[in-house]
């Protein structure tokens, strides 16, 4: 129970580095939570700090999410239940980073990280969903909730057909419904045909001032 506990724990902690902050600062000397969506996830870091910067956070958060799974399996005796506790923990670390005054992301990257390690083919399929809708569609939200969704249909197929640890079918129902929560405002300018569009610059100062304005389109 310690180790599971202490491996939560530092999942959370993992999951609260902000690389989408950091790449933006580095890359471009801004703070992407004052652009944009206000977020730190990739597609508002490649819109306000460039692609690189924007692959970077995404690798970044894909990474730490997939780092927590195999932590937690290294501390659990492969315990899955741990293991989605832990891929859970690093999403609300990215959410609401202790390392960022809990101002962070949406998770969609880092919730994708995590169900790649707990179950690769639902994290494929979901996957292959969010491409093929934002390559229709160009909007990355719609993507992320059609994806998340789908995800979670796959995880629920596999369970019902080869009856695998509850511990993936826990972590994506959660996800899924925790990443519909956080796009709530994505899903209002979607239906009211607001939303921004994937290749979308946002305009960032060369040289930032404090305390200067930021566009929440």
């Amino acid at each position: 129970m310690t180790s599971a506990i202490a491996a939560i724990i530092l999942s959370y902690l993992l999951g609260s580095i902000p690389v989408g902050l950091l790449v933006g600062r580095l890359f471009k000397g801004v703070d992407v939570r004052k652009y944009g969506s206000g977020k730190t996830g990739a597609t508002n870091v490649m819109r306000t700090a460039g692609v690189l910067p924007g692959v970077l956070a995404l690798l970044g958060d894909l990474g730490k999410a997939v780092g927590a799974v195999y932590l937690a399996r290294l501390v659990s005796a492969d315990n899955t239940l741990v293991a989605a506790g832990a891929a859970l923990a690093c999403v609300a670390g990215h959410n609401w980073p202790v390392f960022a005054r809990f101002h962070g992301g949406r998770g969609v990257t880092t919730y994708f990280g995590g169900l790649l390690a707990l179950t690769w083919p639902g994290a494929v399929i979901g996957g292959v969903a969010f491409v093929a809708t934002v390559a229709l569609t160009r909007y990355v939200s719609l993507g992320s909730l059609i994806g998340s969704l789908v995800s979670f249909g796959a995880v629920a197929y596999f369970i019902d057909r080869a009856d695998p640890p509850l511990g993936p079918f826990i972590y994506s129902a959660v996800g899924t419904t925790l990443l519909w929560v956080l796009h709530r405002d994505n899903i209002v300018r979607l239906i009211r045909g607001k939303e921004r569009k994937l290749g979308q610059r946002v305009e960032v100062p060369t040289f930032p001032q404090k305390g200067s304005g930021q566009s929440r389109a």
